[in-house]
């Protein structure tokens, strides 16, 4: 077998490498595509959590605020008893001021739970509604998910298909060939073989191989490297 005959079955192979990449990189790309489908969902639950922490908060402060303005309301009652039973001015003075700012004190609670109450009541309702609509949201998620589910067994398929190919395309070329072909390629290079150019310079770099290597690669006998590339060089075909 010519060196031109071992070229041709390594560019074959590097075809389907290089399809490979290509199938591999699209398959790649469809979990940020299937988060990204996902994401309008996602963002309505992440908002719904927020919104169920906030709203716990919320219930802890209104019981808290309600305990604060019962022992008020409690002490508020005392007071007036003990008015009732004061001896003198100054006991009932000093009652009527602690009675006073209890008042105060429970106006404010009361005022603050009531606010506080709007805040639960625009919360919950915001709740709702986002839950409300988050059914209808995954269901559109949903079915771009499945288009984009369908098109990623495709690929893989297609990656299958081109893995097995792959395989076939290797038991033919010979096992000094594939080696030298794979060690190039282990580089990371995505073209491995190349073709001198009718002027003599290597198909991939385009700098000019010296005249006795381009002899070499045109009589056919040899698989040689670029020396200023390392891609495996091959004559043109039919030259």
């Amino acid at each position: 077998m010519t060196a031109e005959e071992r070229a041709e079955k390594l560019r074959d192979l590097q075809a389907l490498d290089q399809q490979l990449q290509a199938a591999e990189a699209r398959l790649r790309g469809f979990e940020p595509a299937l988060a990204e489908v996902e994401e309008p969902a996602r963002s309505v639950e992440r908002e719904i959590q927020t919104l169920r922490d906030r709203l716990k908060d919320l219930k802890v402060e209104e019981r808290r605020l309600e305990r604060s303005a019962d022992e008020k309301r409690a002490r508020a009652r005392l007071l007036q008893e003990r008015l009732k039973t004061v001896r003198n001015l100054r006991e009932e003075a000093a009652a009527q001021a602690e009675l006073d700012l209890v008042r105060k004190a429970l106006d404010g609670y009361e005022q603050e739970a009531l606010m506080l109450l709007e805040q639960i009541r625009k919360v919950e309702e915001r709740l709702s509604e986002l839950e409300g609509a988050l059914e209808s949201v995954w269901k559109e998620v949903e079915a771009n998910r499945a288009r984009l589910l369908d098109e990623r067994r495709a690929a893989e398929e297609e990656l299958a298909v081109l893995a097995s190919k792959r395989e076939n395309q290797a038991l033919r070329i010979a096992p000094q060939d594939l080696k030298l072909y794979e060690r190039v390629r282990a580089g990371g290079r995505s073209v491995v073989v190349a073709t001198l150019t009718p002027d003599g310079a290597c198909g991939q770099c385009y700098n000019m191989v010296p005249l006795q290597i381009q002899n070499e690669i045109r009589a056919g006998k040899v698989l040689i490297s670029c020396e200023a590339c390392g891609v495996l060089l091959a004559p043109a075909k039919g030259v």
